[in-house]
């Protein structure tokens, strides 16, 4: 018996210089942000390029001693995309006399050393496992912090999704789709074949006993009831959606998807129809230039129209950074952030954007196909379709692709919680990747004919 290694690279050295890209998107767009407003380049200026370039060194070392297999690209995508969100948000602190921009630095801090503590501490992705049905008691808690007196922030944009912590405000949400995708992982790695072999045939579609619905169920449930309690019609979605795709990846039947489609447009048309924030949305998506909708409050399309028209002045190249009028469009640094880059960007700079978010997602579904375990396949899947699923929602609302909800568009909007999240998901798909391109060793036995 001989054994073969099978060679694979670190490529860190690749990663070093897509960084220094990266990192050269990020204070450049800082830098224009100050030169088209005729500002110097001030201390503030100096003290995030120097903070970017700090973070983004210390992650890559730790790539370097811990995960040194880990896909080279994702980090750099991600730096750039994190600069990019920082620049925008300094610049309209620049026109709106807000301090959002300093804020979004001290969270990306704290969520760039939070990742590399996960990417240093967690030394297999497959230790998550063992907390299957812990992470579903998280999840719970987290999803009922909003609702407890004391600690909830109230209403605030018609949603109640938010605690407060002394002077901070926090989205448990945010982290609700980590602990979700890591139980829908365990559990559907361990109960796969159960699944798979029972249940009844109709026609080519194969549905499950009722008995195994069970988390199906409760996942729907808990969409609903994030819609119901808090008011969160784009947390519902991503939810529910998450489980969708992550059970038909395991199970490769399209029954699910049929099953999950048909209480998803259920569980729609009665929210539009019961609450009435859900209903003025959709009507607000549909009749978004009627002048009464237009001008309603609370529920007009206010928001998304000058966002559209915004983006319309951009044209192919954009106004320039600094150069726009993004500041007229309400929350143009968080929920509208796309349309303030538009703006200034163009449908151009639009289309660099979301070709970014397509290789980071593309480079996760990628760690899900190398990585041999079930648990780690289902975990990478449904991490970054939780990434892809959050973008569409958010960037199809604010161009009116579907209707308007009130999700962040990952790394470039303010916002802590999102931010920490995110940085979060990218550290457990670093580690799969580097789990999936490790060298790994190979046993080659010499075939014995029986003579």
């Amino acid at each position: 018996m001989s054994q073969q290694a099978i060679l694979a690279k670190p490529r860190r050295n690749v990663e070093m210089v897509l960084l220094v890209l990266a990192l050269g998107v990020g204070i450049g767009a800082l830098a224009m942000t100050s030169v088209d407003k005729k500002e110097a380049l001030d201390v503030g200026f100096w003290l995030q390029a120097a903070t970017l370039t700090a973070l983004a060194g210390i992650f890559h070392v730790v790539l370097r001693f811990k995960a040194r297999y880990a896909d080279p690209v994702i980090l750099p995508i991600v730096v750039a995309l994190n600069g990019l969100g920082i620049a925008m948000i300094r610049r309209l602190d620049a026109s709106n006399g807000t301090t959002a921009g300093a804020n979004q630095l001290t969270w990306t801090i704290v969520s760039v050393l939070v990742a590399a503590a996960v990417l240093w501490l967690l030394k297999d992705h497959r230790l998550l496992r063992r907390y299957t049905f812990i992470a579903l008691a998280v999840s719970a808690a987290l999803l009922i912090l909003p609702l407890v007196p004391g600690i909830s922030a109230g209403d605030i944009n018609g949603a109640n999704v938010w605690i407060r912590l002394g002077s901070l405000q926090f989205q448990p949400g945010e982290i609700v789709k980590i602990t979700l995708a890591v139980f829908f992982a365990g559990y559907l790695s361990s109960n796969r074949d159960l699944i798979l072999l029972a249940g009844r045939k109709f026609g080519r579609l194969q549905f499950p006993r009722i008995k195994d619905t069970g988390p199906m169920i409760t996942a729907w449930a808990a969409s609903v009831g994030v819609l119901v309690f808090q008011h969160d019609l784009g947390m519902s979605i991503l939810l529910f959606g998450l489980f969708i795709v992550m059970i038909y990846v395991a199970t490769s039947r399209a029954s699910w998807l049929v099953l999950g489609v048909v209480l998803m447009l259920l569980g729609g048309y009665a929210a539009a129809k019961i609450f009435s924030h859900v209903g003025l949305r959709i009507d607000a998506w549909i009749n978004a230039f009627d002048p009464q909708v237009f001008t309603r409050f609370p529920g007009g399309s206010a928001q998304i129209v000058q966002g559209l028209f915004g983006m319309a002045d951009g044209g192919l190249i954009g106004k320039g950074l600094g150069l726009g009028s993004p500041d007229l469009v309400p929350f143009a640094n968080s929920d509208m952030i796309i349309a303030s880059l538009g703006e200034e960007l163009g449908l151009i700079g639009l289309f660099a954007i979301v070709l970014l978010y397509l290789l980071l997602f593309t480079r996760g579904f990628r760690a899900a196909l190398g990585i041999r375990d079930a648990f780690g396949k289902l975990l990478a899947c449904g991490l970054a379709f939780s990434m892809a699923l959050q973008c569409f929602i958010i960037i199809g609302g604010v161009t009116r692709l579907i209707p308007l909800t009130g999700l962040t568009t990952p790394f470039l909007s303010a916002g802590g919680s999102s931010l920490l999240a995110n940085w979060i998901i990218v550290a457990l798909l670093l580690r799969i990747s580097d789990a999936a391109r490790r060298p790994q060793t190979v046993a080659s036995q010499t075939e014995h004919v029986p003579v």
